[in-house]
């Protein structure tokens, strides 16, 4: 399983990575606000197909970067599937005008481990999909770290690097390319 997300097909990054288990333990972390809000984002998430999910992305509180007041990001949608412990897809606003995106985790249990898929679909541009590969990969480490009880690399340096190894493996020429 290799570490770097793929693009699977024009708009959409693929990233997987092999976990400590178990499953349930997993699913908390992407669906318990304050765990959540460890290795990726805080924000609301109503627990079901339809309900409302925010990210709301402070830096700060995922590696201690940073002003702990500033949010770097935030970003809203629906939950489109909720099917605990195995799947949760949910619309990923992309802002400036353009359709929301789409994020699907899949969880499979692999022996004492598990495997996550992120699949994030409808990427408007190579801008976004550069940033959303970087983005993921970092984010997944953190998780990684946390779920094993380590310190993550700090996640700007990171993300930085990734975003630089991501250029040249990322397709170009496509509309809308930025």
């Amino acid at each position: 399983m290799s570490e770097y997300g793929e693009v699977v097909e024009p708009g959409t990054v693929r990233i997987e990575r092999l976990l400590p288990g178990p499953i349930e333990r997993v699913w908390a972390y992407l669906t318990d606000i304050d765990k959540r809000a460890t290795w990726l984002a805080g924000g609301l998430l109503e627990q079901a197909t339809g309900g409302r999910i925010q990210h709301v992305f402070r830096i700060h509180e995922l590696t201690g970067e940073g002003d702990p007041a500033e949010v770097a990001d935030r970003k809203h949608g629906e939950v489109l599937e909720w099917d605990p412990p195995h799947l949760l897809r949910h619309t990923w606003s992309t802002g400036g005008g353009l359709a929301d995106s789409e994020v699907t985790f899949a969880l499979e249990q692999a022996g004492d481990k598990v495997c996550l898929t992120v699949i994030h679909r409808r990427l408007p541009t190579r801008g976004e999909m550069l940033n959303i590969a970087a983005g993921w990969h970092t984010h997944l480490d953190i998780l990684r770290a946390r779920l094993a009880a380590c310190p993550p690399d700090m996640y700007w340096p990171k993300f930085n690097s990734l975003r630089a190894e991501y250029e040249p493996m990322l397709p170009t020429g496509w509309a809308g390319r930025s």
